[in-house]
C-alpha cells in the first residue's frame, strides 16, 4: 500500500469516527498523525481529499459486491451476506454514508462520484438479477427495490434502529423477490 493509500485510509477512520462536517485539513491531519502539507501534497485541496474520501469508501464496498455478485452465487444467499456486512458496518459506516450523501445531494463537486456508484451498484444488481433469470425489467426493479430498502433500512440502524427488526425486513424483500438456486 502506498503511502496516499495509507495516509486516505487513516482519513477514512477519522471521518468515519468524527464526521465530516466543515473540518478543516488542520484537524484532520492533526487527528490521523499527519500535517496538513501532506493531505496537501497527495490530495491537492480539502475537496480533492473528500472527493479521494469518497472514492475509497465506495471502491472497497463496490469490491464486496462484485465478490458477492459472481456467477454461479445463489441470489437469495448472496443478497443476504451482503445485507448482514452492511448491517454489521451501519452503526459506524451508516453516518459517514448519509453525510456524503447529502453533500451529494447538494451538489458538493467533492461527492458527485457518489451518483455514478450508487449508478454502477444498481448496473451490477440488475445484471446479477437478470442472470438469475429475471426479465430485464424484472431484474431491474428488484436490483432498484433492494437499494432502496437497503438505503432506508440502514438509515434507521444507523439512528440506532432495532437490528433484528431490520434483518427481518430484508428478510421479507428476499423471501419475496429474490430466487434461490435449488
Amino acid at each position: 500500500m502506498s503511502a496516499r493509500e495509507q495516509l486516505l485510509s487513516r482519513v477514512v477512520d477519522w471521518f468515519t469516527e468524527n464526521g465530516v462536517g466543515d473540518t478543516s485539513l488542520r484537524t484532520v491531519a492533526a487527528g490521523v498523525g499527519s500535517s496538513h502539507r501532506m493531505l496537501l501534497y497527495h490530495f491537492g485541496s480539502r475537496e480533492g481529499l473528500l472527493a479521494a474520501v469518497v472514492d475509497a469508501t465506495w471502491a472497497s464496498q463496490e469490491r464486496y459486491l462484485a465478490e458477492m455478485l459472481e456467477e454461479g452465487r445463489d441470489p437469495f444467499e448472496a443478497g443476504w451476506e451482503f445485507w448482514k456486512r452492511l448491517a454489521d458496518e451501519a452503526p459506524t459506516f451508516g453516518p459517514l454514508f448519509f453525510e456524503l450523501a447529502a453533500a451529494a445531494m447538494h451538489g458538493h463537486e467533492w461527492a458527485s462520484s457518489l451518483r455514478r456508484w450508487i449508478q454502477a451498484w444498481l448496473e451490477s444488481l440488475t445484471d446479477f438479477h437478470e442472470r438469475a433469470g429475471h426479465p430485464p425489467e424484472r431484474a431491474e426493479a428488484i436490483a432498484y427495490a433492494a437499494l432502496a430498502l437497503s438505503r432506508g433500512v440502514l438509515f434507521d440502524l444507523a439512528l440506532g434502529g432495532d437490528r433484528r427488526r431490520a434483518d427481518a425486513a430484508v428478510m421479507e424483500f428476499l423471501t419475496a423477490n429474490v430466487t434461490r438456486r435449488e
